[in-house]
């Protein structure tokens, strides 16, 4: 994407050039050599040809059909309808009865005939925004072309209207009487009220308070028939040294290209059609804002993927409330963050959709996602509809302050080079037996697996097998911590051991006795200096644990004993300065600082600045990490590795000298975890990020719950409707996590179809006293291991019969009260109500549940 400097040229897009063609260095300067007039010559050209029309989708013309859609255009508004002829529902980008609605007014009201919003930065860092009706189809700047299987639209937002500072600040006498000589008596006027006469100086002076209105366009007509040019303003300025620069025009370009793709629409905003000036930066570019918007009258939902997701009920009247808006795959940690440590759940899956009565579409974020938000309101705080879309950031702002004489200014500081991606949404479409979050779950499933973007290896295994398996006990235990210690009153740190690779085995053999099966190990702080290990670009095996030898002894009982083990590395931050220069490797922040993130105090839940911070680690060197780490472990035959974070964060680098932007920091990570898969060793993974999913087998962490913003209605599985059969996953540790209650977990991971999860030490609690790892309260095993037991015999007595097996349907049949079907025909009934319940003919006690159906 190019930022233009000075004028901009939209004869680009009239001119059909391609997108090589457009790209350029970003500084401008051969756009601020084009021709002035371009600007102006942006029409819209003649008017688009119908393939076909439809009485139900009045005044539109048909440009594209397959078997499944048509697709509508109106080449003067913008505005796009798709009829699905399955369900004979008509989707517009913008509502049919906008000009109708009694509660938005002002920009409010244009943006609901909007398709582009643009949100941009002045130079001082405030935002402003235009949008594509009243910046573009007000003033006849949109150009629509048929493209294969749909249509281009291109829009310029603002006009390259002439201003004051278009005219000389002051002319010489000789210079005005040549003009003066060539015009005829209204131009002559007119100059002779523009200008007023220095005798003195002999200099004519521009008449700034008479230069408005009728005369201003009377004395820029007067200098264009004249003949006055730009070189001509440009040598006058320097020969009287005038200070007196010309201002950039506002003027941006973007388009939207909509094709038809079986059953779905895919909206893209390309790279390459951005165009902006460089003192007016893009902040964010909103895309389809009101597409398929619900009116007040609608019923049904709306789905944000808010954790484990989140319905959001049509018309709710939760209009005191904040509207929905999250980050895909939550905040990027070299970017400014508040004090406050974050309490919301992550969105992991880039999703969307809405459900209005019995049709719905679901809309999948397809390029561009990493930069990604979503957002969703319900109708009655600025207009009478209920929206959910996405919008993209193209370039990131901070504030840096400087400090002189005992005060202080802020200037803004943005990013240097705009996001290299497009930006495109897939909208898929649902009819009456489909328009369900469980319809738009299968649909989004199946949309991966055709699409590389799940397993498939462990989804084949699980379908032909014929016996019932056990759930996985996934079992983190944590090596050896940093602790500070005293010789003679004089302190260091050392590592304290609180579970070698001895102790361990003796806790996984205890837990056998248990009869809890399908164990899988995560073991943490093993390698380079304990849990805040040091950048593995080399591995040396912590010697309190039991070193080499250890390490080798226990993934040889693993191996025998057949569970899991998986090491544990961190590789997107890190935690340790011993061995890493944050000067030369961590990620740069917006203000060229080294991007550090502080623990935070769980009593205060803000971030202790006290105490050593994490640093991001630049993405850069994320490859060469895994690359080292993978022949460190070489000669230790494990069969699996534990991800810390390269599968849950997701971080930018803006070096100046090699920025790295999230789109290109998201191909880091993919690089990253082919190289792990390359290497034949199995993932667990924590998080899991949509992109990171094809390369996992288990998920511990994932999200077992929504954010519950107060907008929101309720809280739905709809990742695990998403990843279970293809992946394995559990929550959150059951002895760190807020349940007060073990019925409580046990009811969650019945519904939610999760794995049993606990983290532990060998040693008593204590030994974290004093720690920087004193979030570990409540970890030694032997306190946990009979419950452990308890827990995994319930919830493995009942999904035993589903291992392996997806979720085709979840339902709420009352408050508190859910029903979930596996593949197999196993149904479980949860009730988290304090009383009975009856529910399809079964009685369900109090926080308990019930089973039925039959295994196929």
């Amino acid at each position: 994407m190019n930022r233009l400097k000075g004028v901009l040229w939209a004869a680009v897009l009239l001119a059909g050039m391609s997108a090589a063609g457009c790209s350029g260095s970003g500084n401008g300067s051969s756009a601020a050599q084009a021709d002035e007039s371009a600007l102006s010559s942006f029409e819209a050209g003649t008017a688009l040809t119908a393939a076909f029309t439809d009485t139900k989708v009045e005044g539109m013309k048909g440009v594209a059909e397959n078997d499944r859609l048509r697709l509508f255009a109106d080449d003067q508004t913008g505005v796009v309808a798709v009829l699905d002829k399955n369900s004979g529902k008509v989707w517009y980008s913008n509502p049919s009865d906008r000009d109708s609605d009694t509660l938005a007014s002002g920009v409010n009201k244009d943006l609901l005939s909007a398709q582009l919003r643009i949100d941009f930065y002045n130079n001082f860092g405030q935002l402003n925004s235009v949008n594509s009706y009243t910046d573009s189809v007000a003033h006849n700047q949109i150009k629509m072309e048929p493209i294969e299987g749909g249509v281009r639209i291109d829009y310029q937002f603002g006009t390259a209207e002439k201003t004051v500072d278009d005219l000389p600040m002051m002319l010489s006498r000789e210079r005005y009487e040549a003009i003066v000589g060539k015009l005829d008596k209204t131009g002559q006027r007119a100059l002779a009220i523009g200008y007023k006469e220095d005798e003195e100086q002999g200099t004519y002076i521009r008449n700034d308070s008479a230069l408005k209105g009728l005369q201003l366009e009377r004395a820029l007509q007067a200098f264009e028939a004249a003949g006055y040019t730009e070189e001509d303003l440009q040598k006058d300025i320097e020969e009287l040294g005038l200070d007196q620069t010309k201002p950039e025009p506002r003027v941006f370009l973007a388009s939207i290209e909509y094709k038809l793709d079986g059953d779905s629409l895919v909206a893209k905003v390309p790279a390459s059609s951005i165009q902006f000036p460089d003192d007016y930066p893009i902040n964010t570019i909103s895309l389809l804002s009101y597409f398929g918007a619900a009116d007040s009258e609608a019923t049904g939902a709306m789905l944000v993927p808010d954790g484990s997701g989140a319905l959001i009920r049509l018309n709710n009247g939760k209009t005191r409330y904040p509207s929905y808006q999250q980050l895909v795959y939550g905040s990027d940690q070299t970017i400014a963050r508040l004090e406050d440590a974050a309490r919301e759940q992550e969105v992991r899956l880039p999703v969307f959709g809405l459900i209005d009565g019995d049709a719905a579409f679901l809309g999948i974020i397809e390029e561009g996602e990493a930069v990604a938000s979503i957002q969703a309101d319900v109708s009655g705080r600025l207009n009478s509809y209920n929206s959910v879309s996405s919008s993209f950031y193209v370039v990131n702002e901070t504030k840096v302050y400087l400090t002189a004489n005992d005060q202080e200014r802020s200037l803004p500081k943005f990013q240097q080079h705009p996001t290299k991606a497009d930006f495109a949404v897939r909208y898929s479409f649902f009819g009456k037996e489909e328009a369900s979050y469980t319809g738009m779950a299968k649909y989004y499933q199946q949309y991966l697996q055709e699409r590389g973007g799940l397993p498939a290896a462990k989804r084949d295994d699980a379908a032909v097998s014929a016996e019932s398996q056990d759930v996985p006990f996934y079992l983190q235990m944590i090596g050896a911590i940093s602790k500070q210690k005293h010789v003679l009153g004089i302190p260091y740190n050392a590592l304290e051991p609180l579970t070698t690779f001895k102790q361990a085995e003796s806790i996984v053999e205890e837990v056998r006795k248990l009869d809890i099966s399908n164990i899988k190990v995560q073991f943490s702080g093993w390698f380079n200096n304990g849990l805040d290990h040091r950048v593995p670009s080399g591995v040396k095996v912590d010697g309190a644990i039991g070193g080499s030898k250890g390490l080798k002894q226990f993934a040889d009982y693993a191996q025998k004993t057949g569970i899991g083990f998986f090491p544990d590395v961190a590789f997107v931050q890190a935690n340790s300065s011993k061995g890493f220069d944050e000067a030369d490797d961590a990620s740069r922040s917006l203000r060229d600082e080294p991007a550090a993130v502080y623990p935070v105090e769980r009593a205060l839940n803000r971030r202790d600045r006290t105490k050593s911070p994490a640093y991001v680690v630049s993405p850069r060197l994320v490859p060469d990490y895994v690359e080292r780490l993978l022949k460190g472990v070489a000669g230790y035959e494990i069969e699996g590795l534990s991800l810390r974070d390269l599968a849950a964060d997701l971080n930018s680098d803006y070096r100046k000298s090699n920025e790295i932007d999230r789109t290109e920091s998201q191909a880091r990570s993919l690089q990253s975890l082919e190289a792990i898969r390359s290497a034949n060793l199995d993932i667990l993974a924590n998080g899991g990020n949509a992109f990171t999913l094809p390369y996992v087998s288990d998920l511990t962490n994932a999200p077992m719950t929504s954010s519950r913003f107060k907008i929101e209605d309720e809280e739905i599985p709809f990742f695990q409707m998403v990843v279970r059969g293809y992946v394995e996953y559990a929550g959150a540790p059951y002895n760190l996590s807020t349940y007060t209650d073990p019925s409580e977990y046990i009811l969650k991971s019945l519904e939610y179809g999760s794995g049993v999860y606990f983290e532990w030490i060998y040693e008593p609690n204590y030994k974290v006293k004093d720690t920087e790892n004193n979030d570990l309260y409540a970890v030694n095993y032997e306190q946990w291991l009979a419950l452990a037991g308890d827990i995994y015999k319930e919830v493995n007595d009942v999904l035993g019969q589903v291992q392996g097996q997806r979720i085709i349907s979840h339902d709420k049949l009352d408050d508190g009260v859910y029903k979930t079907v596996f593949e197999n025909g196993v149904y479980v009934i949860v009730n988290y109500n304090h009383a009975a319940v009856q529910v399809d003919g079964k009685r369900i006690e109090a926080d308990s549940y019930a089973t039925g159906g039959a295994a196929t």
